[in-house]
């Protein structure tokens, strides 16, 4: 008997000072059985970083021609893909000539670096590509709930997210140059 999909709902707020954008957006997550509750959140935080009225999640970790999230044009191209974790230099290399602009969100920092290094000379070459490590500080995991209410505040390249029980997550997105020191 195969195992269902987790199903958790979303509503975030979001007020991002650095782009000026300003929304509320209700989610449906589908939470695949062999995700975390880690992974799951860093979508919804992927999610908040680049919101926008045509970004929406694919299914990424159960399909290998999607990714995590991403933005397509009225036409059907893909403008922004977004990958999460440590995708192998064929998946990379795939998205960087299939999409305008291609995000990758890595998020554990021990695998991260290790990861970044096997592959980085073999993907200077993509100018569309952008590699960020999401520095947390708090248990982000504890925000993971069926039902979610989260406030999202980013200024200054700093995210606050906060449930509405007022437990709190600070984000900082790190280059992985700075990763590396």
């Amino acid at each position: 008997m195969a195992l269902k999909a987790t199903i958790s709902k979303a509503l975030l707020n979001i007020a991002n000072m650095d782009s000026h954008y300003y929304a509320e957006h209700n989610l449906t997550l589908a939470q695949h059985p062999s995700e975390t509750d880690l992974r799951l959140m860093v979508r919804v935080l992927a999610f908040i970083l680049n919101a926008e009225e045509r970004l929406e999640f694919c299914k990424g970790i159960s399909q290998d021609d999607e990714p995590d999230l991403w933005v397509k044009s009225l036409g059907g191209e893909i403008e922004l893909w977004i990958d999460l974790g440590q995708p192998d230099e064929k998946r990379i290399k795939k998205a960087c000539g299939r999409s305008k602009k291609v995000i990758i969100y890595t998020y554990q920092e021990g695998m991260a670096a290790a990861w970044w290094k096997q592959i980085e000379t073999s993907l200077t070459r993509f100018s569309n590509l952008r590699v960020v490590y999401l520095d947390m500080e708090g248990d982000i995991e504890l925000l993971a709930k069926r039902a979610m209410m989260l406030q999202a505040n980013i200024s200054d390249n700093e995210l606050t997210l906060m449930d509405d029980a007022q437990q709190s997550i600070v984000l900082r997105q790190k280059s992985m140059a700075e990763l590396k020191r």
